[in-house]
């Protein structure tokens, strides 16, 4: 991955700089579940939505390349008093093991490099129970800011759904949020989208 928030993380050891209360995207998906369903949260970062999966009494595996943000999330889930399975690793090298009934991931997929990507979809989908979901957030190329030097491998519109051609579409989404995270006010495009795995073959 090439992405500097593992800098920042260990530059801002006492500060959470997503804070510590969960995304909409992480809500939105949790009410999907049922009571002790298995997450996968990819790029979890310092931990926010990963520890809010665990609060709601999921057994959540939480994957992160960055030890200082991964160490972040470590404090969080003590101070909630949750337990989750943190996990040092490269997206782009990912060591799978299924199935999952939530795979999550904001803000972190596009950062793989597209010809990885290629197949790290098919993987994903593959470590997903029949009927689970998938809810993930991309930047697209339809607004592009550079914030801290990062190097993003960014999606093209209508990219992220067409990955899930034979899945129902929940939601999806294509806009644009605000962000200052570098002290200037600024914008970035994303395609947001939650989907469910086809269901078993008949016997």
């Amino acid at each position: 991955m090439r992405s500097p928030w593992a800098r920042e993380y260990a530059r801002t050891p006492q500060r959470y700089i997503w804070g510590t209360t969960p995304s909409p995207l992480a809500r939105e998906a949790a009410a999907l579940l049922r009571p002790g369903a298995r997450v996968l949260d990819l790029g979890c970062g310092e931990g926010r939505d990963s520890v809010f999966f665990a609060a709601a009494g999921h057994r959540v595996v939480a994957v992160d390349i960055a030890p200082a943000g991964l160490d972040k999330g470590q404090r969080l889930a003590r101070a909630r008093q949750v337990r989750v399975t943190w996990v040092a690793a490269d997206l782009a090298a990912l060591p799978l093991r299924g199935a999952f009934d939530l795979v999550y991931s904001c803000g972190a997929i596009h950062y793989v490099p597209r010809a990885r990507r290629a197949d790290l979809f098919p993987e994903l989908q593959a470590a997903t129970r029949p009927r689970g979901w998938h809810a993930c957030v991309v930047f697209t190329d339809r607004l592009v800011y550079v914030e801290k030097g990062e190097v993003i491998d960014y999606f093209q519109p209508g990219e992220l759904r067409a990955a899930y051609a034979g899945w129902r579409i929940l939601r999806h989404e294509e806009r644009l949020i605000a962000c200052d995270q570098d002290g200037t006010p600024h914008q970035h495009s994303v395609e947001e989208l939650i989907a469910a795995a086809p269901a078993p073959p008949a016997a």
